[in-house]
């Protein structure tokens, strides 16, 4: 006989809370579909490819966009996700009175090696759910880019990779060319 399990599931509200009073004091924590999640620990070719693309998006992107890295974004009332890079668009007050949502988010992007599954089987489909335009895995173990466009039903309807040549993002446009990247 299967044994029944209730589970509670926590709001980005309980979530916040419970960080506002010492409960969540550990940092790595993303919140996903309601459970905490312990991310994996970042090594430093991780680091240093974040640094080298959050560079590169900074400079191409000026006075169009807000290029965030590894800072939280709502993406639903169960789930506050913290990708490696998220592009979003500009506000005054650089979302000091909330993180960015799905309808501010150009492009996230993820830096993939220990957290390459992770990254294609748990958070593609919630960013898919949530109508993410562009998601790009940087699989560093590989040394290519997933591209993940066009969300529809939970899933990414075009998908292709790139591991040469330029990696083009039309609205805001960047240009990235990968013989230097990695």
């Amino acid at each position: 006989m299967p044994i029944q399990v209730n589970k509670r599931l926590i709001s980005v509200s309980d979530y916040h809370k419970m960080g506002e009073v010492g409960i969540l004091s550990e940092s790595g924590l993303e919140l996903i579909k309601g459970e905490i999640i312990q991310m994996s620990p970042i090594g430093s070719q991780h680091a240093a490819m974040v640094e080298k693309l959050k560079d590169i998006l900074i400079f191409q992107l000026h006075g169009k966009a807000l290029v965030r890295s590894q800072n939280p974004i709502i993406l639903s009332n169960f789930t506050e996700a913290e990708p490696d890079i998220c592009v979003v668009s500009k506000r005054e007050g650089y979302y000091a009175g909330g993180h960015p949502s799905p309808k501010d988010i150009y492009l996230l992007v993820e830096m993939a090696d220990y957290s390459l599954a992770y990254d294609r089987e748990i958070k593609l489909p919630i960013y898919a759910e949530a109508g993410i335009k562009e998601v790009w895995i940087f699989n560093l173990v590989d040394k290519h880019v997933e591209v993940y466009t066009s969300p529809s039903n939970g899933q990414y309807t075009h998908h292709f990779t790139v591991s040469s040549g330029e990696l083009k993002l039309q609205q805001p446009a960047v240009l990235i060319e990968l013989a230097s990247f990695f």
